[in-house]
């Protein structure tokens, strides 16, 4: 009983990690992109500067644990590899660090943000929901649990 209560003490005081981001080239966005075999592939696009952002990622996450088949959900932040500690931290702070997460790597961002959406202007939080079917569909702007029930329900 006493090394249970040691363990969960040492696990409540440390720190959260998150993995660092994996870059993102515009030669990965094809297979980013691409459908699922099965359900649906969740798209997260953030940045450091937006306001709302976080609480995005959580609900997504939220989400995703509630529907754990069947979703693949990913954060892309669209800051620069160089921000990899910043965003890192971020996410381990929000305790999101358990989502695989991208970072941008080309000097045009704009660039990138066509290729993963030809509708989307770069305004951040930006969701997208591709399908198994190829189907997608997007939204900006903060999420509500209804909101991300219709984006995935086709």
């Amino acid at each position: 009983m006493n090394r249970w209560l040691a363990l969960a003490l040492v696990a409540a005081v440390s720190p959260t990690f998150a993995a660092s981001p994996t870059p993102l080239s515009s030669a990965d966005v094809k297979a980013l992109v691409a459908a699922p075999a099965t359900g649906s592939k969740v798209l997260a696009l953030w940045s450091l500067d937006c306001a709302y952002c976080e609480e995005n990622l959580a609900a997504l996450r939220r989400y995703q644990r509630q529907h754990a088949d069947g979703i693949e959900l990913v954060y892309v932040a669209t800051d620069p590899m160089a921000q990899a500690p910043a965003l890192e931290a971020r996410l381990a702070r929000a305790k999101l660090g358990d989502v695989p997460s991208r970072a941008y790597t080309d000097a045009t961002p704009d660039r990138l943000n066509f290729l993963i959406d030809p509708t989307w202007g770069g305004e951040t939080p930006r969701t997208v929901v591709i399908h198994a079917d190829g189907s997608r569909k997007t939204y900006s702007g903060a999420l509500t649990a209804e909101r991300i029930e219709a984006l995935i329900h086709l």
